[in-house]
């Protein structure tokens, strides 16, 4: 019985590493695109969680990405995350990480992502700015702000790494440019981010349509926790899939040490 145990439990890691039977990739990764799967008017969402995105506007398939395909987005296009309907245990509210590789045409006032509570509050801002940096915001409810990071070096067509980091635990947010840390805050206030997308969630534009991405993007990741640089790191060396299969590997060999070990 010992050993059918250990076997269905060393059968279960492998296939969170193939990632063939889990639904979800990571119980904290709350949206991914990598661009690779356009069905129609939608980009199809890869975090497992049946989040897709409905294309508003021109955004286009190009081979050009960071990791194969990427989305291209002409200005004023997004992709509608239909907020309202997301699960509210899905919700980042004790830590939120937004990951993504950007190419934008030029310096000015882009949204990677975008959301905005039904209080009106604006909770989240990871921008690439026209005033030459990117910016990495959370507020919490009734629209406080937790932090608001504006550091780094803005630059047009050529591939930039963003990761903007928070973590309400740590009480710490931070801003990650091509994996380096260029900007750190001390949480502001100690309250949780605005609970809910109940007035939208899009990627590449925001809600009140403003700030529209024009340009490339690949891999973008959306967390409820706040990533470690480390993990930054890895995402941006191997994309979200290569991070995941070598965290689950690790896992893997970790049990069955224990597994070994306890016989």
């Amino acid at each position: 019985m010992k050993t059918y145990m250990m076997l269905l439990t060393c059968l279960l890691l492998v296939s969170q590493v193939s990632g063939v039977s889990a639904d979800m990739l990571d119980p904290d990764l709350v949206l991914y695109f990598d661009y690779e799967d356009f069905d129609g008017d939608t980009v199809v969402g890869k975090s497992g969680r049946g989040y897709d995105g409905a294309i508003n506007g021109k955004v286009t398939q190009s081979d050009d990405g960071k990791f194969g395909k990427a989305a291209h987005f002409v200005a004023g296009s997004f992709l509608d995350l239909n907020g309202p309907n997301i699960n509210p245990d899905d919700i980042p509210t004790e830590g939120m990480s937004v990951v993504a590789w950007i190419n934008v045409e030029a310096v000015s006032d882009m949204a990677i992502f975008n959301a905005r509570a039904g209080d009106n509050t604006w909770l989240v801002h990871p921008e690439a700015r026209g005033d030459g940096n990117y910016r990495w915001l959370n507020r919490s409810p009734g629209g406080a702000t937790i932090f608001d990071i504006r550091a780094g070096k803005n630059k047009a067509n050529e591939w930039v790494h963003y990761a903007g980091t928070f973590s309400r635990a740590d009480g710490v947010a931070v801003l990650y440019i091509n994996g380096s840390n260029v900007g750190e805050e001390n949480a502001r206030v100690g309250t949780p981010i605005a609970p809910d997308w109940d007035l939208g969630a899009r990627v590449g534009y925001n809600i009140d349509n403003n700030r529209p991405f024009n340009g490339l993007m690949d891999e973008l990741n959306v967390w409820k926790r706040g990533l470690t640089e480390e993990e930054v790191n890895a995402i941006m060396d191997d994309g979200v899939d290569g991070f995941l299969a070598v965290e689950a590997r690790g896992k893997l060999t970790t049990t069955w040490g224990r597994l070994k070990t306890a016989r």
